[in-house]
């Protein structure tokens, strides 16, 4: 290969790297905007002692909290919920959301 061959190939790998690394960029500022929408819906229709309660499980499942929030931000522009909504309220989805696991029990022979 001589000298030509290979800078043209480094100009378009580097191309490359940054096309991909300006994509990602965009790619979480739309995912940053997303979550401050998002947290910016919540923030109506959570009271805050209920942010607080959803912040806090937010630490210890945020895979489930994040499909929660995401329903009742669903069932608010739907109006199936009331707004704001109570800490009491927002423990009384939990309990019902917890009650419909299925429980697993473990006997030993």
């Amino acid at each position: 290969m001589s000298d030509e061959e290979l800078d043209s190939i480094r100009k378009r790998k580097l191309a490359a790297l940054q096309q991909r690394a300006s994509d990602e960029q965009r790619q979480m500022q739309v995912e940053q905007q997303l979550e401050a929408q998002k947290q910016a819906l919540l923030k109506q229709i959570l009271s805050p002692e209920a942010r607080q309660r959803l912040t806090n499980l937010k630490l210890i499942k945020p895979e489930f909290t994040d499909q929660l929030e995401l329903q009742l931000i669903q069932l608010a522009q739907l109006g199936k919920i009331p707004i704001p909504l109570s800490d009491a309220q927002l423990k009384q989805i939990l309990i019902q959301l917890q009650s419909r696991k299925r429980e697993t029990k473990i006997t030993r022979i």
